[in-house]
């Protein structure tokens, strides 16, 4: 990923110094003649008609041929190499070379000054590439090849200011956008700050002030930056910066020569205009140079003299002297300023304060900044990767636990998986050399040979199969642990070392969008298309997603998208085959009422991510770019965001809005077995909420609407392939929160199918099978645990809770339908098995029954009565507190149930003439005929 095509060495640091490389003595016959240093403007623009920043005047004249062929030089070519291959430069030529190696992005500024850029739609920790200006966005290079240098993927005009995030900003920042040094630097160049701009060939200087406050004077600081080939390679600011990004006094002075290039005096490189000196200027020269700074330099000029009077002496053995002003060298390395030191400081700093909230926080807008990074192509996204991974392995809590034997936090293990899902990204790059790879590697092999580092599944072992493998369909899955191979956080990112890009047909899906099956295909073709003639990308879906992060996180939005597109065709036609094989066995399952089928590889909680990597990726393209969304935000503002539907390429009647919400469907009714281990388990739960509270994002409209009954229908029709199916595995995991999203977004639209879906996914197996089949004594009676024989499930009474909210949202909605109701209280007391649960719901039923603001519904309230009944009877070898408040809320539930049918049958006799009840006696218990004695103890 090394830029301008020359090699980064990612684990060795780079120079932070400015650049001063030995300029040698051009020879008078071969130098141009020379005029007086301003001769030619004593602005930056100087000669042709860009004075402007860059973008400003885009739309007023073409730029002339100098300043086109001194843009691309700039950016990609070292200034030495210029002065190599050209025995005689033009001083005009020089000028705009010189003009146009300052970066010209203040996109690039913002993201190198705090965490909490935002760019657009997607900018965070998945974004493709946003707010591509026409004028200077280019196709991609095809992946596999080399981008071209310093390419951004968007450009800020003049004048205009990056938009700032929410995410976490630096440690001292406001609690807005406000405090953070990119918004800082904006106001000090507003209000005037920035004075004494010099910019003597590829270094800039400056004079920036703070403004007096209350308690503070003014304070004057000195800045310098040096820079090469459109990047800062180095900033010095007299504040004292102590911090991974620059300070606002470094932006300021950035942005002035952005946005106000004009008022730039510029020089070429001190090199040129000291050899225009005869020696008597020279001698003035320096000893007016001595004297205005002597106490500062007077013993360093000493020494240097001795040295050059010493014929012996070292540097008289070199040709030329250094010029810090002369830009950098052929073998420097190009890449931002990047303080090593400080990024460790900080990393190091927030593991130290592992348990907390901001902490982890802060941690996880690093990893944000790294994916910003990469999007962008620059070359800091995989080094600081690396300087963050090597203070985690240094964390000394890993050897802590595990000579502890305990596992490691929750939000602990969180960072690592994206510390891994990271790597993974930088591994799969597809425009990175094969040298790099292969340095990249091997670190990863080292770290991951470490025994502190941390096993990708906990403390437990892991029987998915690797990276390259297609997923294996095999019930057998009881294999010792011990035998496993060792899985770490780095390992899938190491077996990426077998995935490359050269497929001749993966090559065509990612780079058109009219790609189709030719009209005669061959024979090892016809698995390649599907029967509309739409290519299939057939490969194992966490490595195929895997693929799809990597093209996005490296700024390839339109290849990624492709990519998602033929990989759901495959998965509509493996979900078809699937249906197939279902219906030619459907007889045999339902009469066994149980399957062997299950995928022991499931999409969601997997540390790939690949379900939310192909939603994400398809609703960035549909996401809408309002102009306030590029504005500073309070960082406890939500703001839902707003969605379009975008139609997918020729060849496709549907949109991408469509697509992200049926693959979300596939990938969470997918029937999986539940892992094993607390972590495993837990991480299935929490993506799965994660994926659902993105999907409560999206407005339901008709063609979504008709996308969600479509795929419900085929997930109930699904047999053991689908969660929702009618047989499944003992050990599928549940459905119960995927079906409450299910229940309540088609309630409006399909109230058959919805109740239909949400009572088949009532279901929870694993403890419905642990009962013995001849034992009826007591059918609801069943202690909530597995069987010892079978992996511990840590979550269990998660699910159980999640049952009972899917009971809960049923019984709210089916209230006054009689047989809905009946229905649900009979799905309850078949599939729920804990009292407490059950109680909990009968209470629910109560107060939904009983409003205070209106009447009474007598259907749901003989729901809570016979709720209330069965929990008496699973509880009758119960003697506790728990069970006489039960007692007694039951006492007051018969009691509102027996009064409600005495009003009902008075309130008929009234209607009917036959009685007159007095004054008072209604609405009060015990005042209706038949109503009985009920004690207050148990029954």
């Amino acid at each position: 990923m090394a830029e301008g095509g020359e090699r980064e060495e990612l684990f060795s640091p780079p120079p932070v110094s400015p650049a001063k490389r030995l300029c040698p003595w051009p020879s008078p016959q071969a130098h141009h003649p020379r005029g007086s240093p301003g001769a030619a403007g004593g602005g930056v623009g100087g000669v042709g008609s860009s004075c402007l920043a860059p973008g400003a005047r885009l739309h007023l004249q073409p730029e002339s041929l100098l300043d086109c062929a001194a843009k691309t030089v700039a950016e990609k070519w070292a200034y030495e190499r210029v002065e190599e291959r050209f025995e005689r430069i033009p001083e005009p030529v020089q000028r705009r070379i010189v003009y146009w190696s300052f970066p010209r992005n203040e996109r690039e500024i913002c993201m190198y000054s705090s965490f909490q850029y935002r760019g657009g739609p997607g900018a965070g920790s998945s974004g493709g590439a946003v707010g591509v200006s026409p004028a200077e966005e280019g196709p991609p290079p095809a992946p596999g090849s080399a981008p071209p240098a310093g390419s951004v993927p968007g450009v800020v005009a003049a004048g205009a200011s990056p938009g700032l995030g929410t995410g976490a900003g630096p440690v001292g920042s406001g609690s807005g956008g406000e405090g953070l040094p990119f918004r800082r630097g904006i106001r000090l160049l507003d209000s005037g700050s920035v004075e004494n701009v010099l910019q003597v060939g590829f270094h800039l200087s400056g004079t920036v002030t703070e403004p007096a406050t209350a308690s503070e004077p003014a304070v004057t600081y000195k800045v310098a930056i040096s820079f090469d080939r459109c990047k800062i390679t180095s900033v010095t600011c007299g504040c004292g910066n102590k911090d991974i990004f620059y300070c606002a006094h470094v932006v300021a002075l950035s942005l002035y020569r952005i946005r106000k290039p004009d008022q730039v005096k510029l020089r070429l490189p001190i090199s040129e205009t000291l050899f225009q000196m005869n020696r008597d200027q020279l001698q003035k020269f320096i000893q007016y140079l001595i004297t205005a700074h002597h106490t500062e330099v007077l013993p360093t000029a000493q020494k240097l003299a001795d040295e050059i009077l010493s014929s012996n002496s070292e540097i008289n053995q070199v040709n030329g002297a250094p010029d810090p002003t002369a830009g950098a060298s052929i073998d420097d390395e190009n890449c931002w300023h990047l303080d090593e030191e400080q990024v460790k400081e900080q990393v190091k700093l927030f593991l130290s304060q592992g348990g907390y909230y901001g902490s982890g926080k802060q941690l996880n807008s690093m990893f944000a900044k790294v994916r910003e990074m990469l999007r962008m192509r620059d070359s800091n996204g995989a080094r600081m990767l690396t300087l963050i991974t090597e203070q985690f392995m240094a964390d000394p809590r890993l050897t802590l636990w595990r000579q502890q034997g305990t596992s490691m936090t929750d939000k602990c293990r969180q960072l690592w998986d994206e510390l891994g899902a990271l790597w993974v990204c930088i591994i799969l790059n597809p425009h990175c050399k094969l040298e790099e790879k292969s340095c990249w590697l091997q670190q990863l092999q080292k770290w991951s040979d470490l025994d502190v580092c941390p096993l990708e599944d906990g403390n437990y072992g892991n029987e998915l199969p690797n990276i390259t493998n297609a997923l294996p369909q095999n019930a057998n899955h009881s294999a010792d642990s011990l035998s496993r191979p060792r899985r770490t956080v780095f390992t899938r990112a190491i077996e990426g070392r077998e995935l490359h890009w050269q497929d001749s047909h993966l090559q065509r899906i990612i780079s058109s969008d009219i790609y189709t099956a030719p009209a005669c295909q061959r024979e090892n073709e016809r698995l390649l298309f599907n029967s509309h003639g739409q290519p299939l990308w057939l490969e194992h879906v966490p490595t195929a997603c895997a693929r799809v992060d990597a093209l996005r996180s490296h700024g390839y939005p339109k290849e990624a998208l492709r990519l998602t597109v033929a990989i759901i065709n495959t998965l509509r036609l493996q979900q078809q085959r699937q249906l197939e094989i279902y219906k030619h066995q459907k007889k045999e399952l339902l009469q066994r009422g149980t399957t062997t089928i299950t995928n022991l590889e499931g999409w969601v909680g997997h540390p790939l991510d690949p379900i939310g990597c192909l939603f994400l990726t398809l609703t960035e393209a549909c996401r809408l770019n309002d102009d306030g969304y590029m504005e500073v935000s309070d960082i406890n503002e939500s703001r839902l965001p707003v969605y379009q539907h975008v139609p997918v390429a020729a060849g496709y009647s549907e949109s991408y809005l469509s697509l992200a919400l049926e693959v979300a469907l596939m990938g969470m009714g997918q029937q999986r077995v539940m892992p094993e281990g607390l972590y495993a388990q837990d991480k299935v739960c929490r993506n799965e909420e994660q994926l659902l509270s993105q999907l409560q994002e999206l407005q339901l409209d008709d063609e979504l609407v008709q996308t969600l009954r479509k795929q419900c229908i085929l997930l109930l029709e699904g047999g053991p392939f689908s969660g929702l199916g009618e047989v499944i595995h003992r050990e599928s995991v549940p459905m119960h929160t995927f079906a409450k999203y299910l229940f309540s977004a088609l309630l409006p639209h399909d109230p058959d199918l919805s109740y239909k879906l949400a009572l088949r996914a009532m279901r929870l197996p694993v403890l419905e099978n642990s009962a013995s089949a001849g034992d009826n004594s007591h059918p609801h009676h069943m202690v909530s645990v597995v069987p010892s024989r079978y992996p511990r499930w840590f979550t269990l009474g998660h699910l159980e809770s999640q049952q009972c909210e899917l009971a809960s949202t049923m019984l709210t909605a089916a209230k006054g339908d009689t047989l809905r109701l009946r229905t649900i209280l009979e799905a309850i007391q078949k599939h729920i098995h804990s009292s407490s649960l059950i109680f909990k719901l009968a209470q629910d039923a109560f107060k939904i029954a009983t409003p205070t603001d209106s009447s009474t519904d007598s259907t749901l309230l003989n729901v809570a009565l016979e709720l209330g009944l069965q929990v008496m009877r699973m509880t009758l070898s119960t003697l506790n507190w728990r069970r006489r408040e039960m007692v007694r809320w039951l006492v007051t539930c018969a009691t509102e149930v027996d009064h409600l049918k005495a009003a009902e049958e008075e309130g008929e006799l009234v209607s009917a003439g036959q009685v007159q009840i007095p004054n008072g006696n209604v609405g009060r218990p015990g005042s209706g005929p038949g109503w009985p004695l009920l004690s207050s103890g148990s029954p």
